[in-house]
């Protein structure tokens, strides 16, 4: 994940901001943040979603690097392999297969202003959306939701889910 942490201090660096204050504003350690950005720290994916959060960048602007396919990010419940990353003059679209482990619930931190999720559930079952009001969902059924407060991700039941995940963020 070398590659990930030059796109991050790349980025920070782009937008004018200090080590110190982007750890501040995505709520991580300074000196998590400098291994990150140095390779000599793997990143989770709530991490990732904190920095690029308080970036106000899709978690695709430092994976971009890698081709699509080849990336892949693990979270305290959540598997994720991104498959596409699409552009077009309003947005960026984020196309993610993901797999829910069985047990585990996962909470990702709010997203910029607009940003929204749609998952469609191809096997077992899925509790995702806002924390304070989470949906659940069967293989064959769709949630959408914005995430721009925190959000949820769970297997609903015994066995592990999967999923799509295509996250939209405006430009």
């Amino acid at each position: 994940m070398n590659d990930v942490g030059r796109r991050l201090r790349a980025l920070r660096k782009e937008h004018g901001i200090s080590l110190s204050a982007l750890a501040e504003r995505a709520g991580i350690g300074k000196a998590t943040l400098s291994r990150l950005e140095t390779g000599a720290r793997n990143p989770t994916l709530e991490t990732l979603y904190a920095v690029t959060g308080a970036l106000g960048v899709p978690l695709a602007a430092v994976l971009a690097e890698r081709p699509p396919g080849d990336v892949v990010v693990r979270g305290a419940a959540v598997e994720a392999t991104l498959l596409e990353v699409f552009h077009d003059p309003d947005a960026t679209y984020e196309l993610y297969r993901i797999r829910l482990r069985a047990g585990a619930r996962q909470v990702s931190p709010a997203h910029p202003a607009g940003v929204t999720e749609h998952l469609t559930v191809f096997r077992g079952e899925v509790v995702a959306g806002p924390v304070d009001a989470p949906r659940y969902a069967t293989a064959g059924g769709y949630l959408r939701w914005t995430s721009d407060t925190p959000h949820t991700y769970a297997a609903g039941g015994d066995e592990d889910a999967e999923a799509s995940l295509l996250i939209r963020s405006p430009r």
